[in-house]
C-alpha cells in the first residue's frame, strides 16, 4: 500500500491527505474502471455522492478490490432533496445500501440550502450509531457558515468547497480555522483552466522539480493542509496525480503560488436562485 500522508480531523480520525474524485464519471461501469485504477494505483480516499448517481459503481469497485475495506476512506454527500430529519436518515440508510457498506468515513451536507439543522442532526445520530465516522458540510461559504454552524452542537470535521491557486479561500479558510475544521478541495486544478495550468510561475517550479503542473499545484495545496480530491478517468493521469509526496515547495515558492489568488471562484453558492436552479438539476429519486 502506498504509504499515504495523512491529515488529522478534529473528531480524532485522520483522512488520506489525497482522494479521487467521481464528480461527472459516469455509471456505464466507467466509474468502476476508474475507481479500480485509483486503488490499483494506491489511492486510499475515494469522494462520490448521491447526485453523482454512482454510488453502486463505486461500492463495486471497492468489494471486488483486495484492498481491506477499512484501508479505504470513503465519502459520500447527502443531496438537497433529502435535507429534513427523516428524510436525511432515510438517505443515508439508501447511500449505505447502495454502496454496499456498513459504514461511511465521511458523509457530507452537499449543498447548504434548506432545512440543514435537521438533516445535520439525522447525520450527528447516524455517526453515533456508527453509520458515519465523520461528518462535514460542503460549498459553505463564510456566510452560510455563520447562518448555520454556530448553532451545530457537532462541528464540522471539513467543509468541501471549491479551491485552487487562483482561488484559495482565505476569509473563509480563518473561519474554519476556528473549530479546527479542515478544508477539501473540489476542483484543486481548476477544472482545465488553462490560465492557472500556463501560468509561468507554475510551469517554471514543474521544470524545476521535473513534475507536470498539476503535481506542482497539487503539492502546493497539501503543503497548504488542504485534502485535495483531483479527477480523471485517465489511468496514467490518475497515478501523477498521487506522486506528489517526493519533493516539496520552498516557502517562497509557496508565497509565489499563493500569489496567484484572485479571491474568485467559478461557483458562488451566495448568489441569488443557486438553491432552485440545484434542486431542480437532479432527482435523486427519479429512479426509487
Amino acid at each position: 500500500m502506498t504509504n499515504q500522508p495523512t491529515i488529522h480531523l478534529n473528531d480524532g480520525h485522520d483522512i488520506p491527505a489525497i482522494g479521487f474524485g467521481t464528480f461527472q464519471i459516469p455509471s456505464d461501469g466507467s466509474t468502476k474502471q476508474a475507481v479500480t485504477a485509483a486503488l490499483d494505483a494506491g489511492y486510499r480516499h475515494i469522494d462520490t455522492a448521491v447526485a453523482y448517481f454512482n454510488e453502486a459503481e463505486v461500492g463495486q469497485a471497492i468489494a471486488a478490490s483486495a484492498v481491506p475495506r477499512d484501508q479505504i476512506w470513503v465519502t459520500s454527500k447527502l443531496w438537497l432533496q433529502d435535507y429534513g430529519y427523516e428524510a436525511a436518515k432515510r438517505a443515508i440508510d439508501t447511500s449505505l445500501t447502495k454502496l454496499g457498506l456498513d459504514y461511511l468515513d465521511l458523509y457530507l451536507i452537499h449543498q447548504p440550502y434548506g432545512d440543514v439543522p435537521g438533516a445535520w442532526r439525522a447525520m450527528t445520530e447516524a455517526q453515533q450509531a456508527g453509520k458515519l465516522k465523520s461528518i462535514g458540510v460542503s460549498n459553505m461559504t463564510p456566510k452560510i457558515w455563520q447562518q448555520f454552524v454556530p448553532d451545530f452542537t457537532v462541528k464540522p470535521a471539513v467543509n468541501q468547497v471549491e479551491f485552487n491557486p487562483t482561488f484559495q479561500q482565505r476569509p473563509l479558510r480563518d473561519l474554519m480555522a476556528a473549530d479546527d475544521v479542515k478544508l477539501e478541495a473540489w476542483a484543486p486544478l481548476g477544472q482545465g483552466d488553462q490560465d492557472l495550468l500556463q501560468n509561468p510561475v507554475v510551469t517554471a517550479l514543474a521544470a524545476k522539480y521535473g513534475k507536470d503542473v498539476g503535481q506542482i499545484i497539487l503539492r502546493f495545496e497539501n503543503q497548504l493542509g488542504v485534502i485535495v480530491l483531483p479527477k480523471s478517468v485517465h489511468a496514467a493521469r490518475i497515478k501523477s496525480n498521487l506522486d506528489i509526496f517526493d519533493f516539496t515547495l520552498t516557502a517562497e515558492e509557496m508565497q509565489q503560488l499563493a500569489a496567484l489568488d484572485t479571491g474568485k471562484g467559478r461557483h458562488d453558492p451566495d448568489a441569488p436562485g443557486v438553491q432552485d436552479m440545484l434542486l431542480g438539476a437532479f432527482d435523486v429519486h427519479a429512479n426509487d
